[in-house]
């Protein structure tokens, strides 16, 4: 994470980030924390490798350019390890990956730990990088509360001077960025969003000790996989429920269930082949495809292969389908009808039923991220709950009360949950002020559009490199393996540079005009730009829309950067 969560001035952070704790950053004036390092000690840094960020990318890189003898430090935002696990703490929060695809591959940190459940929460996912910062010792190298303001390579020094908001200057010769691709929180520009009296929180600064809804009213706005979870959970309560929705999620069936220590220690020895097997497939989840395409089977075929994805839950339904779903009309039109079919015949509410799974298909499926939900077309049917088509009644404005919609309808609430989501995939790296050779900053870079070579460099910033960023598979795969992949990578550019004498590599401009220009056509051959979605920047008002994500897959991204590393393909070489 890079820096604290962009919000208004009267949003209140939930679980305060300059709060010490026992394995974060001390304040500097006590001088004494049981790990991390002393906030003052910043100002003295000059390091082989300097990692921004302190989640899974951020995790995996301390440890492996420690196995390669570097010298790293890796500075955080939050008091503690977990990147946006630390950060979402709202009812109901939990991964869409399931174990143990959803974890590190290093023995060290599996052969010991045990997951709960297929699709572990949020507080286990907490305990898990704890778990991991102690087999590993991560901490003794960390600087936690630690927010980046400035960042620029010296060609003179060969080295990136980077700035803290305290003040502090770090010195590196090759600067990581693991800021994540959801942090930057998106606070939409409601009229009169300052003049509502009652608790107003983004879901992301939800806090850690909750909430007590009982008897109050409540809104959700959003219906993102955030929206979805946190109406699910609040719908139980003894509370009235309203949810605004504009586009309703086709959530999946996530099929929840409980892991015993057994099964997962019987099968610890095969996690390496799993591991080994997730990343090199497109997604990196190891499920197998379809074997015929959808014009090979009959429609009865169809049906059944369908009903099986649909009871194995996760994203089967999605990975495994038939190929063309995503750039076939009439396939994705048949596949949605499946789909809605399966969710109206849970509902009764026909109203909620007609916003929530219309039979007229409103976007193409799997062009927007769904949710996996237990049940959560169950509880939004419940009387508690209130459903706002936000399509046909769009939020006017907020008052002292309430949300006023285009009805003139004014929905009374005592807390407002946004469930916005984030300015996703580039908005963490556009926040932390990075500035290239010729003092051009990153917003300016790409105010019309993305560019990065292999996802993984930006040109004219030399020894920097990217994990879960722009223009790689990121948020359309499962986040460990590409992560790993990636990190990888770096630390085989980092020793090929060594090697070979090399002073810095430099991306060059013609590269990363190729490798935009390359998954922008992709993009064009699937159903992807007919719809607004994250995917595309089109949630954020100004953000240039465009495809965000590489579309190949893992498989095909991990042999077209190992392959442009063999000769510096696409990079200016400065040596000694």
């Amino acid at each position: 994470m890079t820096g604290l969560p962009n919000r208004p001035k009267d949003f209140n952070a939930s679980h305060n980030e300059q709060d010490a704790v026992p394995n974060g950053v001390s304040d500097g004036v006590s001088g004494s924390v049981t790990n991390g390092q002393p906030a003052d000690n910043i100002h003295n840094i000059s390091t082989d490798v300097l990692i921004v960020g302190g989640g899974f990318g951020g995790m995996y890189g301390l440890y492996r350019c420690r196995k390669m003898g570097l010298q790293v430090k890796l500075f955080e935002a939050g008091s503690d390890f977990g990147g946006t696990w630390f950060w979402n703490r709202y009812p109901g929060a939990r991964v869409d990956s399931e174990t143990p695809y959803y974890s590190l591959s290093i023995p060290e940190t599996y052969k010991n730990w045990h997951f709960t459940e297929r699709f572990p929460g949020h507080q286990e996912l907490r305990r898990y990088f704890k778990h991991i910062d102690k087999a590993l010792g991560l901490s003794k190298d960390a600087y936690f509360n630690t927010v980046v303001v400035g960042a620029q390579f010296h060609t003179d020094t060969d080295e990136w001077h980077v700035r803290t908001d305290d003040g502090g200057l770090a010195k590196a010769k090759y600067l990581v960025l693991a800021t994540g691709s959801s942090y930057k929180k998106h606070f939409p520009d409601f009229k009169n969003l300052d003049k509502f009296k009652g608790r107003l929180i983004h879901s992301a600064l939800y806090p850690e000790e909750g909430i007590d809804v009982t008897g109050k009213r409540v809104g959700v706005i959003g219906s993102g996989a955030t929206g979805v979870q946190i109406v699910q959970e609040l719908a139980r309560e003894d509370c009235k429920l309203t949810a605004f929705v504009r586009t309703p999620n086709l959530a999946l069936p996530m099929v929840q269930r409980k892991l015993t220590k057994e099964e997962q220690d019987n099968a610890k020895s095969f996690y390496q082949a799993y591991f080994q097997a997730a990343k090199q497939c497109l997604s990196g989840f190891p499920y197998n495809p379809a074997t015929k395409t959808f014009h090979e089977a009959t429609p009865e075929e169809r049906l059944e292969y369908w009903e099986e994805l649909w009871q194995r839950g996760g994203f089967s339904f999605l990975i495994s389908n038939y190929r063309e779903f995503l750039t076939d009309k009439d396939v994705n039109r048949e596949f949605y009808q499946f789909w809605a079919n399966k969710v109206r015949a849970r509902m009764k509410d026909p109203f909620k039923r007609d916003v929530l799974a219309p039979l007229n298909q409103g976007h193409w499926f799997g062009t927007k991220r769904p949710s996996l939900e237990q049940d959560y077309y169950e509880m939004i049917d419940r009387d508690n709950v209130t459903v706002v088509d936000l399509t046909a009644t769009p939020i006017v404005e907020f008052t002292e009360t309430g949300i006023k919609t285009a009805d003139d309808k004014l929905h009374e609430l005592d807390i407002v949950i946004l469930a916005t989501g984030y300015d996703s995939v580039t908005g963490s790296l556009l926040d932390i002020g990075l500035i290239d050779t010729d003092g051009v900053p990153l917003s300016d870079k790409w105010k019309n559009g993305t560019y990065t070579y292999l996802g993984l460099t930006i040109s004219k910033m030399p020894n920097m490199f990217m994990v879960y960023s722009p223009q790689a598979p990121t948020s359309l795969s499962n986040g460990p393996p590409i992560i790993e992949m990636q990190i990888d990578w770096i630390c085989a550019a980092i020793r090929k540079m060594k090697e070979e004498g090399i002073r810095y590599v430099d991306a060059k401009e013609e590269a990363a005009d190729k490798w935009r220009e390359d998954i922008q056509k992709m993009n064009a051959m699937t159903l992807y730009p007919e719809t607004n979605s994250w995917y595309m920047g089109a949630n954020i008002p100004g953000k240039p829309r465009e495809q965000l994500i590489y579309l190949a897959g893992l498989d095909v991204y991990d042999r077209s950067t190992k392959e442009a590393l063999k000769t510096w393909n696409g990079f200016d070489v400065v040596k000694k």
